[in-house]
């Protein structure tokens, strides 16, 4: 019990760690879009996307290594690796869509 209850504890602090790293958008994006008016604004903006898209895709293989690693040392992991494995699928799945978002707004505003 004492060990379900560390590893819940540990996965969740590592989510939060996660999130919290992330800033996709460090500038006001609102405020950028709307004022975007020339062909350099929609330029930069498309920059901004791809660099987020590529530091999601980081991420993606961050947790493709880890998949890795306990699907490679399962015995370690007991009861737990199911909930490992599901987790980081998970994260790919979600990093990876985001990654795709960001590619799409890039190639939307170098249209504009």
């Amino acid at each position: 019990m004492k060990t379900k209850l560390l590893i819940t504890l540990l996965l969740g602090a590592g989510i939060l760690v996660a999130c919290s790293e992330m800033n996709p958008h460090p500038m006001d994006m609102t405020q950028a879009v709307q004022s975007a008016t020339t062909k350099a604004d929609h330029e930069a903006l498309a920059k901004h996307y791809e660099e987020a898209a590529k530091e999601l895709q980081l991420k993606v293989e961050e947790h493709k290594k880890l998949l890795s690693q306990y699907q490679a040392r399962s015995q370690l992991y007991g009861k737990q690796l199911d909930s490992l494995v599901s987790h980081c699928r998970m994260l790919i799945n979600a990093y990876e869509k985001a990654a795709e978002a960001n590619l799409s707004m890039a190639a939307m505003h170098r249209q504009m």
